[in-house]
Parts: C-alpha cells; sequence; structure tokens
C-alpha cells in the first residue's frame, strides 16, 4: 500500500530532481493502486490549465493498464484502433505517453503511479523515474 507521507515524498522529489536539471516547472500527480489521487503539486510557474490533468492520465493509464507510459505510446502507435475505443472507455483519462511510470514495491507489485506534466514527456519521465528510485521503490515506465 502507497502511504500518504510516501506519495507526498515522491512528488517532492518528482519536482526537485525537475528544478535539478533545469527542465521547465512540472505538475506531477501520485495515485495508488486503485487509481486515486493521494497528491497533486504543480511547481511555481507550472503553467498550463491543464497540467494536472495530464499528469493524473500519464499516472492513471499506467495503473489502469498495468505497464508505464513508454510502453502504452509503442502499443498505441500499434492498435490506434484500442486506444481510441480504450479513450471512450476511460473519459479520457488515459494519455499513452512517455511521464506515467507505476510504482513496484520490494516484490515487483504496483502499489501506485506517478505521472509528471511540464516538460518534454523524455524529461518527465525521467524525473518520475528518479523521484522512484529515491524513494526506495522500483519505477516501471515501460
Amino acid at each position: 500500500m502507497l502511504q500518504l507521507d510516501i506519495a507526498s515524498t515522491i512528488a517532492d522529489l518528482v519536482l526537485a530532481e525537475g528544478r535539478s536539471l533545469g527542465f521547465r516547472p512540472l505538475t506531477v500527480a501520485v495515485l495508488d493502486a486503485n487509481g486515486q489521487v493521494q497528491v497533486l503539486k504543480r511547481d511555481d510557474g507550472s503553467n498550463g490549465m491543464l497540467r494536472p490533468e495530464i499528469a493524473q492520465a500519464k499516472a492513471w493509464g499506467a495503473v489502469a493498464l498495468g505497464h508505464g507510459g513508454r510502453l502504452l505510446a509503442k502499443r498505441a502507435e500499434m492498435a490506434p484502433a484500442f486506444f481510441s475505443a480504450l479513450d471512450t472507455l476511460s473519459h479520457g483519462r488515459v494519455v499513452p505517453v512517455p511521464g506515467g511510470v507505476l510504482i513496484r514495491d520490494a516484490d515487483g507489485r504496483v502499489i501506485g503511479g506517478v505521472g509528471v506534466s511540464g516538460d518534454l514527456p523524455d524529461n518527465d519521465e525521467k524525473c518520475a523515474v528518479a523521484a522512484i528510485s529515491a524513494a526506495g521503490f522500483t519505477p516501471d515506465a515501460g
């Protein structure tokens, strides 16, 4: 189970990583294994009305489908009709791009997901992976 203090730590680590690498200001969502938001934080200057929704959708898609955003992006290219249907079924809650990363415990179980938005998708993913690792968990970006 992903505890609130750990989810908050991961979110803080994401934002700190983005700042240390000179990335644009980020928005991060940390979800539990049921896809519920535990923490949502926006860095100062993380502009854009949809940043929170994008971050949540990156994490939600990873948790819902059991794969990180990088793999979901590849699958979306190979099966666009499926992902179009999935978009309808999920009410637009899946964004299959890098930046959605699963949080796995020591036994490999999914205990949550992190979604990051604000910079390039690869940079968003880099921050999520670094934060999850720094918190002592295994990131799964797909």
